[in-house]
């Protein structure tokens, strides 16, 4: 794998987490029995992005890390891929 491509499987895979992550500890204002005037009820009163930023990192990180070491391993080559779900005459 390049390192182009495992960039753009950490962006990948950090979006996803950080999606995965973002209703983890929401309070709404209305749960939290203040509203700011202007604002949807359900909107968050301390979404935390910064936490969840860095444990989406940490995540990610871990992932790709996983994910290179396997396709680095050898156990699964192109070639076993490329001819993954050919039909053989």
């Amino acid at each position: 794998m390049t390192i182009t491509g495992g960039l753009v499987m950490f962006a990948s895979i950090w979006f996803l987490v950080m999606f995965l992550l973002l209703p983890w500890g929401h309070q709404s204002q209305e749960e939290a029995g203040h509203v700011v005037p202007g604002t949807p009820v359900g909107a968050p009163v301390k979404p935390g992005l910064g936490k969840k930023a860095l444990w989406a990192t940490l995540i990610a990180a871990l992932l790709v890390g996983a994910i290179w070491a396997f396709l680095a391993s050898g156990i699964v080559t192109r070639a076993d891929m490329m001819e993954f779900n050919r039909l053989t005459p």
